[in-house]
């Protein structure tokens, strides 16, 4: 039921993830005869383009030290929507034997929902060169995705491939006044990030032994029992974490016992009644 708490990080990762793209973009300036004359890192920050644009504009010429430096990246999320191109069967699970001391719990989960976030970069600069330079360090990674790999959920060891993929590209120019006391120059570049969002994880214990009583049939007063099968590992104290999935041969036990009693199985005492 809504109301239990759970938090996979699913949404921030991906925040972080797509930021960490754009974290080392470099920027040189060259003098007339093509000698570097400055290297710089461009700063990236989490924010709305109207933020970097109010602080340009308390600031035009960029005189107070507290005044936003350009060129600069900015980025934000736009939107978050459902995509139903990608949905699988919502009632599988997805589980995991506990590794170490505890491996005699697994951990599972259902199936996660797929989810688009939406994405705007900005790039932002004084004049048309820097800017150019850095659009053109970013554009030919995306054809048009480019794909991160997330540990989704450490809880179950998921880890995926999230595809990142290139909407669309703006340009403008902002400026006050006559054509010569120009603002900035910003590039905005639209991104959409397939992802997904998981539910809570729950654990639950290793079954150790499955127990089925079959009848002749049923009558509403006496079944008559006929027989009783049993499935239990070989050996019954083996770690969870030895068994192979791959593998057709579970190294189980099977028993098979015949009644003519008309008892029935009590799960809460373990005993025929």
């Amino acid at each position: 039921m809504i109301g239990q708490y759970f938090y996979n990080e699913s949404t921030r990762n991906v925040v972080v993830a797509f930021g960490t793209l754009f974290n080392k973009i470099q920027l040189s300036k060259k003098d007339a005869s093509g000698n570097v004359i400055q290297s710089m890192k461009v700063p990236l920050a989490y924010g709305p383009k109207q933020k970097w644009l109010s602080r340009l504009t308390e600031d035009p010429n960029l005189s107070k030290k507290v005044a936003v430096t350009l060129p600069r990246i900015g980025f934000e999320i736009s939107g978050i929507s459902y995509d139903v191109s990608r949905k699988q069967n919502k009632i599988i699970k997805v589980k995991k034997v506990t590794n170490g001391t505890d491996n005699e719990t697994v951990k599972s989960g259902f199936m996660p929902v797929p989810y688009n976030i939406n994405f705007e970069l900005f790039v932002m600069a004084k004049n048309s060169d820097d800017a150019l330079q850095i659009v053109e360090q970013i554009l030919p990674y995306f054809q048009p995705e480019y794909t991160v790999t997330l540990r989704e959920v450490p809880e179950l060891d998921i880890i995926r491939d999230v595809p990142i993929v290139l909407n669309s590209i703006s340009y403008e120019d902002d400026y006050e006044g006559d054509f010569a006391s120009r603002r900035s120059i910003i590039y905005t570049l639209s991104f959409t990030a397939k992802y997904y969002l998981y539910g809570p994880v729950t654990s639950t214990n290793v079954i150790r032994s499955v127990q089925v009583d079959q009848y002749a049939d049923l009558p509403v007063n006496a079944p008559s029992r006929e027989q009783r099968y049993t499935v239990e590992p070989k050996p019954t104290t083996v770690a969870a974490s030895d068994f192979d999935p791959d593998d057709d041969n579970f190294g189980f036990n099977e028993t098979t016992s015949f009644f003519e009693d008309a008892k029935t199985y009590d799960p809460v005492s373990g005993e025929d009644t």
